[in-house]
């Protein structure tokens, strides 16, 4: 057996309406045009939902596309890509509330924030990422504010996974979520304070790398059946713990307060108690790698296609990349998706468009051929 290319192309569909009048002349009708999934353009649903992963997915800029098409033997000036691109965010955006209000409702989101340029002002904006069990939610702000938080999670209880930032602190003020902490960036600070190779740096990094192991432990057992994490946190990862805490207190005795070490260590101790919550509770991660993953894709498009030149124009490129990554994370064809639901949403209700979200969402059933 072996594997061929096929190259991409265009398809273009004509369609042909009838218009039939009867004798006495007294009566034309045309058949209706087939349903486009936005007037006055050329360009259908397929189309667009493959501009919107191309560039939010695959972090492909718009200039890029354009010179694709081109050598397809479509030309298509990157301003009308552009344009396609927001009408089809614009055309998506009522389904933010319902993604939010999925989010505000999970017992356990991960959170983190990354900046990214916006033209029109000097300062940085940034987009957040709020991450559930399978639906992920980014955030277009003009800052890096609390509020923002504050807005998405609301007074909603559970737990929130965060890194130290204190922009989070207005959430657990709230009283509804309970902060839990991030030993991946504890591990990070000793791994650069590590670079010379010091001993303590190297005991602490082992100690962690042991906790971790603990973990692949707990995930090889439950594959299995059975709730095994916690007993294995109990009994491996508590002493483990305490073990890394007292190597902190005695590197902070030994070394200057300014030296990366010592840095290391007095994070870790600072943050002790929230990186203590997930050793009592086994639904909690040890770290928020979800959420740090999450952002690297943000990071990818922010090195490929620089900015954004409105904050319009911001939450539209975050609502797609909610749906997008949402659909990658489900193992659904975002492409599949994003053609129907343009097609779908103008004829769904406003109570039901949450059945129009990523993970409630089921390709559609084609008929049976006629016999």
């Amino acid at each position: 057996a072996t594997w061929s290319f096929v190259p991409a192309h265009f398809r273009k569909h004509v369609h042909m309406r009838e218009t039939v009048a009867c004798r006495c002349g007294g009566h034309v009708i045309t058949a209706p045009a087939p349903e486009r999934w936005s007037e006055k353009t050329r360009y259908d649903a397929s189309f667009v939902a493959h501009l919107i992963v191309s560039k939010c997915l695959m972090s492909t800029p718009l200039y890029r596309l354009e010179a694709d098409f081109k050598r397809l033997g479509i030309p298509i000036l990157r301003t009308t890509l552009n344009d396609l691109f927001r009408r089809g965010a614009q055309k998506l955006m009522p389904l933010r509330e319902p993604l939010i209000a999925r989010i505000r409702a999970e017992e356990i989101v991960h959170a983190d924030e990354t900046p990214f340029k916006l033209t029109t002002q000097k300062s940085k904006a940034f987009i957040w990422a709020f991450v559930g069990r399978s639906l992920t939610a980014y955030e277009f702000a003009l800052s890096r504010g609390g509020e923002v938080a504050v807005d998405v999670l609301g007074d909603s209880k559970g737990i929130i996974v965060c890194d130290d930032y204190r922009g989070y602190d207005p959430i657990t003020g709230l009283g509804g979520r309970t902060r839990a902490g991030c030993l991946a960036h504890a591990r990070r600070k000793f791994f650069e304070a590590n670079k010379d190779g010091v001993p303590e740096a190297e005991h602490a990094l082992g100690i962690i790398g042991v906790m971790y192991s603990v973990e692949h432990e707990a995930t090889r057992r439950e594959a299995n059946g059975g709730d095994h994490r916690l007993a294995l946190r109990t009994e491996f990862s508590r002493p483990l713990f305490a073990e890394l805490l007292r190597v902190c207190r005695t590197i902070k005795r030994a070394h200057g307060p300014k030296t990366l070490l010592a840095r290391a260590a007095t994070y870790t101790i600072k943050n002790r108690k929230e990186l203590a919550l997930a050793l009592r509770d086994a639904r909690i991660p040890l770290d928020n790698n979800r959420a740090e993953n999450a952002e690297r894709i943000i990071a990818l498009g922010r090195k490929n296609f620089l900015f954004v030149q409105s904050e319009e124009a911001g939450k539209e490129l975050a609502l797609l990349y909610s749906l997008v990554v949402s659909c990658d994370r489900l193992g659904k064809n975002p492409v599949t998706y994003l053609t129907d639901v343009l097609r779908r949403i103008d004829r769904t209700p406003r109570d039901r468009l949450e059945d129009l979200l990523p993970d409630r969402w089921e390709p559609p059933v084609m008929p049976p051929p006629p016999a």
